[in-house]
Protein backbone atom coordinates (compact mmCIF):
# COMPACT_ATOMS: atom_id res chain seq x y z
CA UNK A 1 0.00 0.00 0.00
CA UNK A 2 2.84 2.53 0.63
CA UNK A 3 3.96 4.39 -2.03
CA UNK A 4 7.41 6.24 -0.36
CA UNK A 5 9.50 5.58 2.75
CA UNK A 6 8.63 8.43 4.09
CA UNK A 7 5.08 7.08 4.92
CA UNK A 8 5.67 3.48 5.90
CA UNK A 9 3.08 1.64 7.77
CA UNK A 10 3.90 -0.82 10.24
CA UNK A 11 3.21 -4.47 9.01
CA UNK A 12 0.95 -6.97 9.87
CA UNK A 13 1.65 -8.60 12.61
CA UNK A 14 4.08 -5.99 14.17
CA UNK A 15 3.41 -5.15 17.53
CA UNK A 16 2.69 -1.86 16.97
CA UNK A 17 -0.33 -1.59 14.26
CA UNK A 18 -0.78 2.19 14.74
CA UNK A 19 0.17 4.27 12.21
CA UNK A 20 2.82 7.39 13.38
CA UNK A 21 0.89 10.92 12.97
CA UNK A 22 3.10 11.89 9.85
CA UNK A 23 2.11 8.36 8.35
CA UNK A 24 -1.62 8.86 9.39
CA UNK A 25 -1.71 12.79 8.35
CA UNK A 26 -0.34 11.68 4.85
CA UNK A 27 -3.21 8.59 4.80
CA UNK A 28 -5.97 10.87 5.40
CA UNK A 29 -4.27 13.28 2.62
CA UNK A 30 -4.80 10.53 0.34
CA UNK A 31 -8.45 9.81 1.58
CA UNK A 32 -9.78 13.80 2.07
CA UNK A 33 -11.02 14.57 -1.50
CA UNK A 34 -12.94 10.93 -1.67
CA UNK A 35 -14.25 11.65 1.89
CA UNK A 36 -15.49 14.66 1.41
CA UNK A 37 -17.83 13.42 -1.36
CA UNK A 38 -18.55 10.05 0.16
CA UNK A 39 -18.99 11.11 3.70
CA UNK A 40 -22.16 13.42 3.79
CA UNK A 41 -23.87 11.39 1.59
CA UNK A 42 -24.16 8.80 4.52
CA UNK A 43 -26.91 8.35 6.56
CA UNK A 44 -25.11 8.32 9.79
CA UNK A 45 -23.36 11.62 9.11
CA UNK A 46 -24.60 14.42 11.15
CA UNK A 47 -23.50 17.62 10.04
CA UNK A 48 -25.87 17.19 6.85
CA UNK A 49 -26.35 20.22 5.74
CA UNK A 50 -23.24 22.22 6.42
CA UNK A 51 -20.14 22.64 4.17
CA UNK A 52 -17.05 19.73 5.31
CA UNK A 53 -13.90 21.98 5.15
CA UNK A 54 -11.64 20.07 6.76
CA UNK A 55 -10.48 16.43 8.25
CA UNK A 56 -8.11 15.40 11.72
CA UNK A 57 -6.66 12.13 12.19
CA UNK A 58 -8.00 11.11 15.95
CA UNK A 59 -6.23 7.23 15.28
CA UNK A 60 -5.20 5.38 12.11
CA UNK A 61 -4.99 1.76 12.47
CA UNK A 62 -3.87 -1.21 10.03
CA UNK A 63 -6.42 -3.83 10.76
CA UNK A 64 -4.49 -5.37 7.19
CA UNK A 65 -2.26 -3.73 5.68
CA UNK A 66 -2.00 -4.69 1.24
CA UNK A 67 0.62 -7.46 1.15
CA UNK A 68 0.49 -10.51 -1.78
CA UNK A 69 -2.45 -8.64 -3.26
CA UNK A 70 -4.59 -9.02 0.02
CA UNK A 71 -7.31 -6.14 0.71
CA UNK A 72 -6.14 -3.89 3.00
CA UNK A 73 -8.28 -2.29 6.02
CA UNK A 74 -7.76 0.83 7.59
CA UNK A 75 -9.11 1.69 10.97
CA UNK A 76 -9.90 5.59 11.22
CA UNK A 77 -10.89 7.88 13.95
CA UNK A 78 -11.46 11.40 12.16
CA UNK A 79 -12.41 14.52 13.68
CA UNK A 80 -14.92 16.34 10.55
CA UNK A 81 -14.45 20.19 10.78
CA UNK A 82 -17.50 22.04 9.28
CA UNK A 83 -17.96 26.10 9.36
CA UNK A 84 -15.19 28.10 9.27
CA UNK A 85 -12.05 26.61 7.84
CA UNK A 86 -9.62 25.35 10.48
CA UNK A 87 -13.07 25.73 12.85
CA UNK A 88 -14.47 22.11 14.32
CA UNK A 89 -18.60 22.50 14.25
CA UNK A 90 -18.76 20.19 17.63
CA UNK A 91 -16.04 18.66 19.72
CA UNK A 92 -18.37 15.52 18.87
CA UNK A 93 -17.89 15.15 15.61
CA UNK A 94 -15.71 12.42 15.52
CA UNK A 95 -16.61 9.73 13.11
CA UNK A 96 -15.32 5.82 13.01
CA UNK A 97 -14.63 4.68 9.27
CA UNK A 98 -13.26 1.01 7.86
CA UNK A 99 -11.81 1.29 4.86
CA UNK A 100 -10.70 -1.17 2.26
CA UNK A 101 -8.18 -0.74 -0.32
CA UNK A 102 -7.50 -2.30 -3.34
CA UNK A 103 -5.36 -1.99 -7.03
CA UNK A 104 -9.32 -2.71 -8.30
CA UNK A 105 -12.62 -3.75 -7.13
CA UNK A 106 -13.99 -6.87 -7.91
CA UNK A 107 -17.99 -6.65 -9.21
CA UNK A 108 -19.54 -7.64 -5.76
CA UNK A 109 -17.85 -4.56 -4.37
CA UNK A 110 -18.37 -2.08 -7.14
CA UNK A 111 -21.46 -0.03 -5.15
CA UNK A 112 -18.87 0.51 -1.96
CA UNK A 113 -16.51 2.13 -4.34
CA UNK A 114 -15.45 5.81 -2.42
CA UNK A 115 -12.91 6.25 -5.57
CA UNK A 116 -9.29 5.89 -6.90
CA UNK A 117 -7.05 7.95 -4.43
CA UNK A 118 -4.83 10.23 -6.75
CA UNK A 119 -2.34 11.77 -4.51
CA UNK A 120 -0.19 11.03 -1.49
CA UNK A 121 0.89 6.92 -0.09
CA UNK A 122 -2.67 5.96 -1.63
CA UNK A 123 -2.29 7.04 -5.18
CA UNK A 124 -3.58 5.02 -7.74
CA UNK A 125 -5.05 2.34 -5.61
CA UNK A 126 -9.01 1.98 -4.70
CA UNK A 127 -10.71 3.10 -1.64
CA UNK A 128 -14.00 1.25 -0.64
CA UNK A 129 -16.33 1.00 2.41
CA UNK A 130 -14.67 -2.47 4.10
CA UNK A 131 -17.63 -3.60 5.76
CA UNK A 132 -19.51 -4.55 2.55
CA UNK A 133 -16.00 -7.04 2.18
CA UNK A 134 -16.83 -9.83 3.45
CA UNK A 135 -13.11 -10.89 3.51
CA UNK A 136 -12.73 -8.10 5.76
CA UNK A 137 -15.61 -8.58 8.08
CA UNK A 138 -14.36 -11.76 8.72
CA UNK A 139 -11.10 -10.30 9.73
CA UNK A 140 -12.45 -7.72 12.12
CA UNK A 141 -14.84 -10.95 13.62
CA UNK A 142 -11.43 -12.66 14.44
CA UNK A 143 -10.00 -9.30 16.03
CA UNK A 144 -12.93 -9.58 18.38
CA UNK A 145 -11.76 -13.69 19.07
CA UNK A 146 -9.04 -12.93 20.04
CA UNK A 147 -9.27 -10.23 22.74
CA UNK A 148 -6.54 -7.93 23.26
CA UNK A 149 -4.50 -4.66 22.15
CA UNK A 150 -4.12 -3.68 18.60
CA UNK A 151 -2.19 -0.47 18.66
CA UNK A 152 -4.65 2.37 20.14
CA UNK A 153 -7.81 -0.45 19.68
CA UNK A 154 -8.74 -2.69 22.47
CA UNK A 155 -10.97 -6.24 22.31
CA UNK A 156 -13.03 -7.06 24.88
CA UNK A 157 -15.13 -10.58 25.07
CA UNK A 158 -16.91 -12.15 27.45
CA UNK A 159 -17.32 -15.43 25.98
CA UNK A 160 -15.58 -17.40 23.33
CA UNK A 161 -16.70 -16.80 19.46
CA UNK A 162 -16.80 -19.69 16.87
CA UNK A 163 -14.35 -19.23 13.93
CA UNK A 164 -15.10 -19.09 10.47
CA UNK A 165 -18.55 -17.20 10.66
CA UNK A 166 -19.48 -15.03 7.58
CA UNK A 167 -20.39 -11.89 7.71
CA UNK A 168 -23.16 -9.52 6.19
CA UNK A 169 -23.69 -5.72 6.04
CA UNK A 170 -26.98 -4.66 6.86
CA UNK A 171 -28.42 -1.65 4.91
CA UNK A 172 -31.39 -0.79 7.36
CA UNK A 173 -29.95 1.47 10.20
CA UNK A 174 -29.06 4.76 9.45
CA UNK A 175 -27.47 6.49 13.11
CA UNK A 176 -24.42 2.95 12.70
CA UNK A 177 -23.70 0.21 10.70
CA UNK A 178 -24.59 -3.60 11.55
CA UNK A 179 -22.62 -6.48 10.23
CA UNK A 180 -24.71 -10.00 10.95
CA UNK A 181 -22.39 -13.07 11.51
CA UNK A 182 -23.12 -16.52 11.33
CA UNK A 183 -22.46 -19.77 9.16
CA UNK A 184 -25.05 -18.88 6.13
CA UNK A 185 -26.00 -15.67 6.74
CA UNK A 186 -28.49 -13.84 4.50
CA UNK A 187 -30.97 -11.21 4.61
CA UNK A 188 -31.01 -7.26 4.22
CA UNK A 189 -31.72 -5.95 7.72
CA UNK A 190 -30.85 -5.27 11.44
CA UNK A 191 -32.28 -6.03 14.57
CA UNK A 192 -35.35 -3.49 14.83
CA UNK A 193 -36.30 -3.61 11.43
CA UNK A 194 -38.28 -5.07 9.06
CA UNK A 195 -37.45 -8.40 6.79
CA UNK A 196 -34.66 -9.72 9.51
CA UNK A 197 -31.83 -11.87 8.25
CA UNK A 198 -30.75 -14.90 9.70
CA UNK A 199 -28.49 -17.86 9.86
CA UNK A 200 -29.26 -21.25 8.31
CA UNK A 201 -27.06 -22.92 11.31
CA UNK A 202 -25.32 -22.44 13.78
CA UNK A 203 -24.33 -19.62 16.14
CA UNK A 204 -25.51 -16.01 14.72
CA UNK A 205 -24.16 -12.76 16.03
CA UNK A 206 -24.58 -8.99 15.57
CA UNK A 207 -21.78 -6.32 15.40
CA UNK A 208 -23.07 -2.24 16.14
CA UNK A 209 -20.20 -0.36 14.49
CA UNK A 210 -21.03 2.94 16.02
CA UNK A 211 -20.04 5.38 13.74
CA UNK A 212 -20.29 8.63 15.46
CA UNK A 213 -18.09 8.45 18.77
CA UNK A 214 -17.79 10.30 22.27
CA UNK A 215 -15.24 9.85 24.94
CA UNK A 216 -17.65 7.65 27.87
CA UNK A 217 -19.13 4.57 28.90
CA UNK A 218 -21.47 4.14 25.76
CA UNK A 219 -24.79 2.98 27.08
CA UNK A 220 -25.31 0.70 24.32
CA UNK A 221 -22.28 -1.59 25.55
CA UNK A 222 -22.96 -0.41 29.81
CA UNK A 223 -26.41 -1.15 30.29
CA UNK A 224 -26.63 -4.34 28.39
CA UNK A 225 -23.51 -5.20 30.65
CA UNK A 226 -24.86 -4.21 33.24
CA UNK A 227 -28.32 -5.94 32.73
CA UNK A 228 -26.38 -9.18 32.04
CA UNK A 229 -24.78 -9.09 35.61
CA UNK A 230 -27.83 -9.00 37.39
CA UNK A 231 -29.32 -11.83 35.17
CA UNK A 232 -31.92 -9.76 33.18
CA UNK A 233 -32.65 -12.16 29.59
CA UNK A 234 -34.78 -9.02 28.25
CA UNK A 235 -31.50 -7.67 26.43
CA UNK A 236 -29.16 -9.96 24.43
CA UNK A 237 -26.05 -9.71 26.43
CA UNK A 238 -22.55 -8.16 25.12
CA UNK A 239 -20.40 -11.02 23.65
CA UNK A 240 -17.86 -8.90 22.38
CA UNK A 241 -17.11 -5.09 22.19
CA UNK A 242 -14.07 -2.85 21.07
CA UNK A 243 -13.11 0.51 22.32
CA UNK A 244 -10.28 2.40 21.95
CA UNK A 245 -8.44 5.53 24.37
CA UNK A 246 -9.65 8.93 24.89
CA UNK A 247 -7.79 10.94 22.22
CA UNK A 248 -7.60 14.16 24.29
CA UNK A 249 -5.40 12.05 27.14
CA UNK A 250 -8.32 11.78 29.36
CA UNK A 251 -9.41 8.84 30.99
CA UNK A 252 -12.51 7.95 28.95
CA UNK A 253 -12.54 5.31 26.46
CA UNK A 254 -14.38 5.86 23.23
CA UNK A 255 -16.75 2.64 22.70
CA UNK A 256 -16.10 1.70 18.95
CA UNK A 257 -18.51 -1.93 18.72
CA UNK A 258 -20.53 -4.45 20.43
CA UNK A 259 -21.24 -7.66 19.44
CA UNK A 260 -24.21 -9.31 20.52
CA UNK A 261 -26.43 -12.93 20.03
CA UNK A 262 -29.02 -11.99 16.85
CA UNK A 263 -31.86 -13.25 17.63
CA UNK A 264 -32.63 -15.73 14.78
CA UNK A 265 -36.14 -15.40 13.24
CA UNK A 266 -37.46 -12.66 15.42
CA UNK A 267 -39.54 -9.60 14.15
CA UNK A 268 -40.05 -6.23 15.60
CA UNK A 269 -42.53 -5.18 17.18
CA UNK A 270 -43.47 -2.34 14.34
CA UNK A 271 -43.64 -5.03 11.78
CA UNK A 272 -45.78 -7.15 14.05
CA UNK A 273 -48.31 -4.12 14.95
CA UNK A 274 -48.67 -3.34 11.22
CA UNK A 275 -49.32 -6.61 10.22
CA UNK A 276 -52.08 -7.05 13.37
CA UNK A 277 -53.59 -3.65 11.67
CA UNK A 278 -53.16 -4.87 7.60
CA UNK A 279 -55.39 -7.69 9.42
CA UNK A 280 -57.65 -5.79 11.23
CA UNK A 281 -56.24 -8.05 14.11
CA UNK A 282 -56.23 -6.69 18.35
CA UNK A 283 -52.49 -6.19 19.14
CA UNK A 284 -53.42 -6.35 23.15
CA UNK A 285 -51.78 -9.46 24.41
CA UNK A 286 -48.59 -8.53 22.75
CA UNK A 287 -49.02 -4.55 24.00
CA UNK A 288 -49.86 -6.18 27.42
CA UNK A 289 -46.36 -8.91 27.44
CA UNK A 290 -44.52 -5.51 25.99
CA UNK A 291 -45.12 -3.61 28.65
CA UNK A 292 -44.20 -6.56 31.09
CA UNK A 293 -40.84 -6.85 29.46
CA UNK A 294 -40.11 -3.09 29.64
CA UNK A 295 -41.04 -3.05 33.30
CA UNK A 296 -38.94 -5.80 34.00
CA UNK A 297 -35.94 -4.13 32.08
CA UNK A 298 -36.69 -1.03 34.26
CA UNK A 299 -36.48 -3.26 37.41
CA UNK A 300 -33.55 -4.88 36.56
CA UNK A 301 -31.64 -1.55 35.47
CA UNK A 302 -33.00 -0.03 38.90
CA UNK A 303 -31.68 -2.98 40.70
CA UNK A 304 -28.06 -3.15 38.98
CA UNK A 305 -27.18 0.45 38.48
CA UNK A 306 -27.67 3.45 40.91
CA UNK A 307 -30.86 5.52 41.44
CA UNK A 308 -31.66 9.20 42.45
CA UNK A 309 -34.29 11.16 44.35
CA UNK A 310 -35.68 13.81 41.96
CA UNK A 311 -36.80 16.91 44.05
CA UNK A 312 -38.66 20.31 43.12
CA UNK A 313 -35.87 21.72 41.43
CA UNK A 314 -34.77 19.08 39.35
CA UNK A 315 -38.22 18.49 38.57
CA UNK A 316 -38.23 22.02 37.55
CA UNK A 317 -35.30 21.89 35.41
CA UNK A 318 -36.89 18.76 33.49
CA UNK A 319 -40.19 21.23 33.23
CA UNK A 320 -37.81 23.99 31.63
CA UNK A 321 -35.82 22.15 29.46
CA UNK A 322 -39.14 20.56 27.94
CA UNK A 323 -40.61 24.09 27.69
CA UNK A 324 -37.23 24.95 25.80
CA UNK A 325 -37.38 22.30 23.34
CA UNK A 326 -40.94 23.64 22.44
CA UNK A 327 -40.19 27.14 22.17
CA UNK A 328 -37.57 25.83 19.68
CA UNK A 329 -39.97 23.52 17.90
CA UNK A 330 -43.03 26.20 17.50
CA UNK A 331 -40.16 28.74 15.95
CA UNK A 332 -39.24 26.12 13.65
CA UNK A 333 -42.67 24.66 12.82
CA UNK A 334 -45.82 27.56 12.70
CA UNK A 335 -48.37 24.56 13.06
CA UNK A 336 -47.28 24.30 16.35
CA UNK A 337 -48.48 27.91 17.84
CA UNK A 338 -51.91 27.94 18.12
CA UNK A 339 -51.33 24.73 20.64
CA UNK A 340 -48.67 25.73 22.62
CA UNK A 341 -50.35 27.49 25.45
CA UNK A 342 -51.82 24.29 26.38
CA UNK A 343 -48.78 22.52 25.46
CA UNK A 344 -47.10 24.71 28.20
CA UNK A 345 -49.76 23.70 30.40
CA UNK A 346 -48.70 20.33 30.09
CA UNK A 347 -45.16 21.07 31.53
CA UNK A 348 -46.70 23.98 34.13
CA UNK A 349 -47.90 20.99 35.89
CA UNK A 350 -44.86 18.86 35.81
CA UNK A 351 -42.99 21.80 37.30
CA UNK A 352 -45.59 22.43 40.07
CA UNK A 353 -45.73 18.67 41.35
CA UNK A 354 -43.20 18.52 43.81
CA UNK A 355 -44.14 21.94 45.49
CA UNK A 356 -44.40 19.91 48.54
CA UNK A 357 -41.02 18.23 47.79
CA UNK A 358 -42.50 14.80 47.78
CA UNK A 359 -39.63 14.09 44.89
CA UNK A 360 -39.96 11.12 42.36
CA UNK A 361 -37.33 8.39 41.82
CA UNK A 362 -35.20 8.33 38.54
CA UNK A 363 -32.71 5.59 37.02
CA UNK A 364 -30.82 4.88 33.69
CA UNK A 365 -33.61 3.93 31.23
CA UNK A 366 -33.57 3.11 27.71
CA UNK A 367 -34.21 6.48 26.23
CA UNK A 368 -35.30 5.84 23.06
CA UNK A 369 -37.75 2.87 23.42
CA UNK A 370 -40.73 2.64 20.15
CA UNK A 371 -41.96 -0.61 18.43
CA UNK A 372 -39.27 -0.55 16.49
CA UNK A 373 -36.72 -1.61 19.32
CA UNK A 374 -38.30 -4.67 21.01
CA UNK A 375 -38.00 -7.89 19.50
CA UNK A 376 -39.93 -10.91 19.34
CA UNK A 377 -38.88 -14.36 18.53
CA UNK A 378 -41.36 -16.90 17.13
CA UNK A 379 -42.45 -18.28 21.20
CA UNK A 380 -43.71 -14.98 21.73
CA UNK A 381 -41.04 -13.45 23.64
CA UNK A 382 -39.96 -9.74 23.81
CA UNK A 383 -36.43 -8.41 23.94
CA UNK A 384 -35.08 -4.85 24.20
CA UNK A 385 -32.25 -3.51 21.88
CA UNK A 386 -30.79 -0.61 20.85
CA UNK A 387 -29.65 0.67 24.73
CA UNK A 388 -28.02 3.94 22.19
CA UNK A 389 -30.50 6.42 23.17
CA UNK A 390 -31.27 9.86 21.01
CA UNK A 391 -28.22 10.08 18.89
CA UNK A 392 -28.51 13.64 18.69
CA UNK A 393 -28.80 13.97 22.38
CA UNK A 394 -24.82 14.67 24.20
CA UNK A 395 -23.97 11.31 25.91
CA UNK A 396 -23.44 12.42 29.16
CA UNK A 397 -27.14 13.40 28.80
CA UNK A 398 -28.48 10.15 27.86
CA UNK A 399 -26.73 8.48 30.84
CA UNK A 400 -28.35 11.03 33.75
CA UNK A 401 -31.13 8.79 35.59
CA UNK A 402 -34.62 9.85 34.59
CA UNK A 403 -38.19 8.59 35.79
CA UNK A 404 -39.03 5.54 33.78
CA UNK A 405 -42.08 7.23 32.99
CA UNK A 406 -39.95 8.70 29.74
CA UNK A 407 -39.63 5.06 28.07
CA UNK A 408 -43.33 4.62 28.99
CA UNK A 409 -44.12 7.45 26.90
CA UNK A 410 -41.77 7.01 23.89
CA UNK A 411 -43.88 3.43 23.46
CA UNK A 412 -47.32 5.00 23.82
CA UNK A 413 -46.66 7.40 21.27
CA UNK A 414 -45.00 4.64 18.91
CA UNK A 415 -47.86 2.83 19.22
CA UNK A 416 -49.81 6.08 17.77
CA UNK A 417 -47.73 6.01 14.80
CA UNK A 418 -48.37 2.33 13.92
CA UNK A 419 -52.44 3.41 13.91
CA UNK A 420 -51.85 6.39 11.97
CA UNK A 421 -49.71 4.56 9.22
CA UNK A 422 -52.72 2.61 8.37
CA UNK A 423 -55.73 4.07 6.21
CA UNK A 424 -57.95 4.13 7.74
CA UNK A 425 -56.75 5.41 11.05
CA UNK A 426 -57.37 3.35 13.52
CA UNK A 427 -57.01 6.02 16.63
CA UNK A 428 -59.32 2.97 18.81
CA UNK A 429 -56.36 0.17 18.24
CA UNK A 430 -54.11 2.75 19.24
CA UNK A 431 -55.94 3.33 22.73
CA UNK A 432 -56.40 0.00 23.43
CA UNK A 433 -52.93 -0.78 22.55
CA UNK A 434 -52.03 2.02 25.03
CA UNK A 435 -54.13 0.74 27.63
CA UNK A 436 -52.69 -2.69 27.13
CA UNK A 437 -48.94 -1.62 27.84
CA UNK A 438 -49.76 0.16 30.85
CA UNK A 439 -51.24 -2.88 32.28
CA UNK A 440 -48.47 -5.34 31.52
CA UNK A 441 -46.38 -2.83 33.03
CA UNK A 442 -48.13 -2.10 36.19
CA UNK A 443 -48.39 -6.33 36.92
CA UNK A 444 -44.89 -6.48 36.73
CA UNK A 445 -43.82 -3.41 37.87
CA UNK A 446 -46.38 -3.13 40.82
CA UNK A 447 -46.70 0.46 39.35
CA UNK A 448 -49.13 1.29 36.97
CA UNK A 449 -47.72 4.58 34.68
CA UNK A 450 -51.05 6.12 34.76
CA UNK A 451 -51.38 6.65 38.40
CA UNK A 452 -49.04 10.41 37.61
CA UNK A 453 -50.96 11.70 34.63
CA UNK A 454 -48.92 14.79 35.03
CA UNK A 455 -45.81 13.17 34.80
CA UNK A 456 -46.98 10.66 32.26
CA UNK A 457 -48.72 13.63 30.05
CA UNK A 458 -45.64 15.97 30.18
CA UNK A 459 -42.86 13.43 28.54
CA UNK A 460 -45.58 12.67 26.38
CA UNK A 461 -46.15 16.04 25.03
CA UNK A 462 -42.16 16.38 24.96
CA UNK A 463 -42.18 13.07 23.08
CA UNK A 464 -44.76 15.13 20.50
CA UNK A 465 -43.25 18.01 20.32
CA UNK A 466 -39.89 16.32 19.05
CA UNK A 467 -41.49 14.31 16.45
CA UNK A 468 -43.17 17.36 14.97
CA UNK A 469 -39.52 19.38 14.95
CA UNK A 470 -37.92 15.77 13.29
CA UNK A 471 -40.93 14.83 10.89
CA UNK A 472 -41.25 18.75 9.59
CA UNK A 473 -37.26 18.58 8.79
CA UNK A 474 -37.22 15.22 7.29
CA UNK A 475 -40.39 13.78 6.39
CA UNK A 476 -42.91 16.38 5.56
CA UNK A 477 -45.90 13.71 4.89
CA UNK A 478 -45.72 11.78 8.54
CA UNK A 479 -45.94 15.22 10.20
CA UNK A 480 -50.35 14.67 10.86
CA UNK A 481 -49.26 11.73 13.04
CA UNK A 482 -47.31 13.75 15.57
CA UNK A 483 -49.79 16.66 15.06
CA UNK A 484 -52.75 14.85 15.45
CA UNK A 485 -51.27 14.01 19.13
CA UNK A 486 -50.24 17.71 19.65
CA UNK A 487 -54.13 18.21 19.53
CA UNK A 488 -54.97 16.10 21.66
CA UNK A 489 -52.66 16.86 24.48
CA UNK A 490 -53.27 20.63 24.43
CA UNK A 491 -56.47 19.99 24.25
CA UNK A 492 -56.54 18.36 27.63
CA UNK A 493 -55.53 21.59 28.82
CA UNK A 494 -57.44 23.71 27.43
Amino acid sequence: MTKAASTRITPYGAPDRAVSANDAAALLGSLAPLLHDWLPRQRWFAGKGRAVTGFVPVTVTELRPTHAGDPALLHLLVRVEQGAAGVSASAGDCYQLLLGVREALPPHLASARLGRATQGPLAGLTVYEGLHDPSLAELLLERLRNAGSWGPLRFGRARPIPAGLTGKLLDAEQSNSSLVYGDAVHGNAAHGDAERGDAERGDAYILKILRRVFPGPHPDLELPLALAAEGCDRVPAPVAWFEADDPTGGDETLTLGVLQPYLRGSRDGWQLALAALGADREFTSEARSLGRATAEVHLALASALPTVTLGRRQTGQLAHGMLGRLDTAAQAVPALIPYVPGLRAAFDALAGLDEAARGRPAQRVHGDLHLGQALRTPDGRWSVIDFEGEPAIPLAERRRPQPPVRDVAGMLRSFDYAARSHEPWRADWATRCRAAFCEGYAQASGTDPRSEPELLRAYETDKAVYEVLYEARHRPAWLPVPMAAIRRLAGEHQ
